[in-house]
This record gives structure tokens, C-alpha cells and sequence, in this order.
């Protein structure tokens, strides 16, 4: 049982590995002079939608998402309109933090914004994917001892890396190199990307390392 979940989890995150590779080169077919630098937020919106879209299509599939406790057509709209506005909240969250550490706040504000926007696909559309618009689960998932299942491990891993890959992309900007991936906010956006990648490689490799000493509380 653990290494079938392990190994679903694995490749679940293969998939988005790749998304991310073919969210870089498939624009490239449409848009002339296509490049991470020179055309930046197009490039962060089609990793950012293509992301989501296979991330919700995974979690679909897997069956790994909360269990819906009524099937009713108007609780699920209210279900989805409730995620709309938890991801649309978090995108203005974490724009308020990136100001709050020394983003421009007049200049660039639709970059500051796209930021926020893919640091939010990345954490905040996995948890309600995950756990559905219940900030209880969230608290309880990210709280010391939280995790009830392999999934939770990975989202714990992968919110992390995303996070801390922003905040180490900040370090270059500063620096007199005068180098094109220097322009805000592209060592963030690209620091994140490379967190959460990193966290899709570290979470089945750290769960298959610890399986042995891991023990789940039930649901």
C-alpha cells in the first residue's frame, strides 16, 4: 500500500515536472521571440494556467481530494465559488507580503501581482484541491504532526520549497550585475518555480526514505 501511493505520488509529480518543461517550449510554436526574459509574464501565465490545469485534473483522477459530503448541484457550486475566492484572496495575500518585503509598490504592479499569482497556484490551488475550502484542514496539515496521508507530506514539502524558492530568488536583484534575469520580479518568479520543482523531487524521495518511521493518524 505504501509503495503503491508512493509511487502514484511520484508520478503524479513527474506529470507536473513536465507540465512546467512544456508550459516553457510550447509557446514558443505561437509566439515569436518567445523567452523566460524578454516576454516574462506570458511566459509566468502559461506555467501558472497549464500548471493548475493539470494539477486539479490529477487530483480529480487520483480521487485523493476531499470526500464531498453532499452531491447536490448547488453545494457544489457554493463548493467552487468558496475555492475561487480562497485563491483569489491568497493571490492578494501574498502580494501584500511581497510589498511588505520591499517590492515596488507603485512600479510594477502587475508584476508584483503575477508573483503572487504563481506563488499561489503553486501552495494555495494544491491545498484546495487536496483539502477543499476548509481552513481547519489547512491549519490542522501544516500544523507540527499534521499530515494524514503521503499527499499531505508532499503538499507540506512542495508549499515549503515554493516559498522559500521566492524568498532566496530576492538575493540577486540587489547585486550591481546588470544582467537581464535580474529585472523584478523574474529571481522570484524563477526561484519559486525552481522550489517547486525541487519540492516534487524531495517529497516521494523523503516519504520513501522515512516510510518506515512514519505512522498516519486516521481520518
Amino acid at each position: 500500500m505504501w509503495d503503491q501511493e508512493i509511487k502514484g505520488m511520484a508520478s503524479a509529480h513527474v506529470i507536473l515536472a513536465s507540465t512546467i518543461l512544456l508550459a516553457t517550449v510550447m509557446p514558443t510554436i505561437f509566439l515569436q521571440n518567445f523567452s523566460v526574459y524578454q516576454t516574462h509574464l506570458a511566459w509566468l501565465y502559461s506555467v501558472a494556467g497549464l500548471v493548475a490545469a493539470v494539477n486539479i485534473a490529477l487530483f480529480w483522477l487520483l480521487g485523493v481530494g476531499p470526500a464531498a459530503k453532499r452531491n447536490s448541484f448547488g453545494h457544489k457550486v457554493s463548493r467552487l465559488i468558496r475555492c475561487c475566492l480562497y485563491f483569489c484572496l491568497s493571490c492578494l495575500f501574498f502580494h501584500a507580503v511581497v510589498l511588505l518585503y520591499g517590492a515596488p509598490l507603485l512600479q510594477s504592479v502587475l508584476e508584483t501581482f503575477s508573483l503572487a499569482v504563481l506563488l499561489s497556484t503553486f501552495t494555495t490551488l494544491r491545498c484546495l484541491c487536496l483539502l477543499g475550502p476548509n481552513i481547519q484542514a489547512w491549519i490542522r496539515v501544516f500544523s507540527r504532526d499534521g499530515a494524514m496521508s503521503v499527499w499531505d507530506t508532499s503538499l507540506q514539502i512542495t508549499t515549503a520549497c515554493s516559498i522559500i524558492g521566492a524568498w532566496l530568488g530576492a538575493f540577486p536583484i540587489p547585486l550591481d550585475w546588470d544582467r537581464p534575469w535580474q529585472v523584478w520580479p523574474i529571481p522570484c518568479t524563477l526561484g519559486t518555480t525552481l522550489g517547486f520543482l525541487s519540492g516534487l523531487v524531495i517529497a516521494p524521495a523523503w516519504i520513501h526514505w522515512h516510510r518506515q518511521h512514519l505512522t498516519y493518524k486516521s481520518k
